[in-house]
């Protein structure tokens, strides 16, 4: 083994380096070189190993530090941000609609239970016909709304005429329609006068629809079994309620508040 402690030739007497050279670092301690390279192998292959590898990580990150990269890596990032947060709003909607459904509701009253043959719910617009009153004059039917429509052709009901004009608000108007010409003599129908409700602020009409066409456009045909239909027309022509064949009040009185 060599070492520094003989000059040799080789160090300067005053401790300075050959042909000028800096001195080494005084951290470094001594440095002893051998005489067989050889014994330096392993410290030679550890040293390569370690750059080795210090160059593989350095050429990765190289690679990745490039502008073309770092945009990918963004993107790719935002993509699965998105459906992480797709997913994971279907699961808490679908939870809610799970507890909605488990969650109890309230009581359901029972359904109003309907005595009339038939009954139409939301049977669109009454139509805008002319009708003919007592002195035949022309009397427009969306005039008098709104309005309970009786159809009483072929019908005696006196009884019913007098309950709906009882039980309607004064706003309401009552209007009986018969379908068909006048017989020759005469002997239209008339609604009560004098000795009706309509003496305390009530409208009761009695009408005449020479072509029935209302009766064919609301598709009501005409049965003589003592019955009556019934039009529940609001104020804007809508037909709350249709019922083609009924002869109590009771089957329709629970709608009149709908007017």
């Amino acid at each position: 083994m060599g070492s520094l402690g003989d000059n040799g030739g080789n160090w300067p007497g005053d401790g300075g380096s050959p042909e000028g050279l800096p001195d080494l670092p005084a951290e470094w301690g001594v440095i002893v070189i051998p005489d067989d390279l050889s014994e330096l192998s392993d410290e030679v292959t550890v040293v390569r190993a370690e750059l080795r590898r210090e160059r593989t990580r350095s050429r990765w990150q190289r690679f990745t530090d490039r502008p073309g990269l770092r945009v990918l890596r963004r993107v790719g990032s935002a993509s699965l941000r998105a459906p992480v947060l797709i997913i994971s709003m279907a699961v808490l909607v679908t939870i809610a609609s799970l507890f909605a459904s488990a969650w109890p509701g309230p009581a359901r009253s029972p359904a109003t239970q309907r005595t009339a043959s038939t009954t139409d719910e939301g049977s669109g617009k009454l139509p805008a016909l002319d009708l003919v009153d007592a002195d035949h004059r022309t009397v427009s039917l969306r005039a008098q709304l709104p309005a309970v429509v009786l159809l009483t052709d072929g019908c005696d009901c006196d009884a019913l005429i007098e309950a709906t004009t009882a039980a309607v608000r004064p706003e309401i108007a009552v209007v009986i329609v018969i379908s068909g010409k006048a017989p020759n003599p005469p002997t239209a129908q008339t609604p009560p006068t004098s000795n009706t409700p309509q003496a305390q602020g009530k409208t009761v009409r009695s009408l005449r629809d020479p072509t029935s066409e209302l009766r064919s456009t609301l598709e009501l045909p005409a049965k003589n079994d003592g019955t009556a239909a019934v039009l529940l027309v609001s104020r804007t022509g809508e037909i709350v309620r249709k019922i083609p064949r009924t002869a109590s009040l009771g089957d329709y009185e629970p709608d009149l508040a709908r007017l």
